[in-house]
């Protein structure tokens, strides 16, 4: 079977004219894209009406959005973390299904989750706008600043992108512990030279906690006061998931009151934060605007996929990474 008609595609998020050509070379025969001239809602409703399939990412794919969307037929999700990005009991109730995107994630987030390991451990933001202001900080942080070889690393997580990191970080000689609901096969976890513990050893013996969950009724606020305070004073805590894993009135509490080394984040619980976030007056804690996973190469595998996925969907071949809802409401109700 092959297209007889143009599918409709829209990219939900509103974006430059660079990332639009990127979109546009992974366009696939048979579908026309859509694209969004200016950030307004109302344009972006009145895409949705025409749309048969809809590609999101950082712009949530609300209820609302859903509704507008009369004619969808597919939503695709640019990444993997769509349990608070995507109304999904929505496209469930209409039967509309939803796909993710697992490739080009793990490399580009686990990159970037050792690169905040390694700038959180020797406070690099600090030190080069210190610099930068004529400061010369030779000896003042010796006391604070930490190497990362040696060190024991917490892994919450241990799904591709944690079980990527833990490959990342084999030179380093480090001791790795990772929390998880599941258990990887021994052989598995031998060959990554990863240790399973509960999550409370993990806290209270890691030098570094790198969180690699999704957002889920079950992990927010995970890491909150009570599993900041089992942290050592001298740990460093890295996000680079989702913001509400992290309770961030308790950790800016503890990074306040020395209870905590620093921090380094790319998520925050709202999108963008305020620019009066008390994180931001901290000085030991690194922080990005949610772009681990946003690299070049990582987007053009992520289209690829994207467009293969949906040119199966409407040629009625079974589509890969499709979420099964039935599945994720099960796990809800526990």
């Amino acid at each position: 079977m092959t297209l007889s008609n143009q599918h409709r595609v829209l990219y939900l998020s509103h974006a430059n004219q660079e990332l639009y050509d990127m979109i546009r070379a992974a366009v696939r025969p048979g579908f026309e894209l859509l694209t969004l001239d200016t950030p307004d809602e109302a344009e972006r409703l009145a895409k949705l009406a025409e749309a048969d399939a809809v590609i999101c990412a950082s712009e949530k794919f609300t209820p609302a959005r859903v509704a507008a969307a009369a004619k969808l037929k597919i939503a695709h999700h640019q990444g993997v973390g769509f349990h608070d990005t995507v109304a999904w009991r929505d496209l469930a109730a209409r039967g509309i299904p939803l796909a993710i995107t697992p490739g080009g994630t793990a490399v580009g987030v686990s990159e970037h989750a050792l690169l905040l390991m390694l700038a959180g451990m020797k406070h690099l933001a600090w030190l080069d706008s210190e610099t930068r202001a004529g400061k010369w900080h030779i000896n003042t942080i010796r006391h604070t600043t930490y190497q990362l070889h040696g060190k024991t690393v917490g892994i919450v997580g241990i799904g591709r992108i944690g079980s990527a990191l833990a490959k990342l970080l084999k030179p380093f000689d480090v001791k790795i512990w990772y929390h998880d609901l599941i258990t990887l096969p021994d052989a598995q976890a031998k060959k990554l030279g990863v240790t399973k513990a509960p999550l409370e050893q993990l806290l209270a013996e890691s030098d570094i906690v790198t969180i690699h969950v999704p957002l889920t009724p079950l992990t927010r606020d995970m890491i909150d006061a009570t599993a900041l305070a089992r942290m050592k004073h001298t740990a460093l805590l890295v996000n680079t998931a989702r913001g509400g894993i992290v309770n961030e009135e308790a950790l800016v509490a503890a990074l306040k009151a020395g209870r905590l080394n620093g921090a380094a984040l790319d998520v925050f619980e709202h999108e963008p934060p305020a620019k009066d976030h008390p994180i931001f007056a901290l000085p030991n804690v690194i922080v990005t605007p949610h772009v681990s996973a946003g690299t070049r190469d990582a987007f053009v595998t992520k289209l690829d996929f994207v467009f293969r996925n949906l040119e199966a969907f409407f040629e009625g071949r079974p589509i890969e990474h499709q979420v099964d809802y039935a599945a994720e409401m099960a796990a809800q109700r526990k």
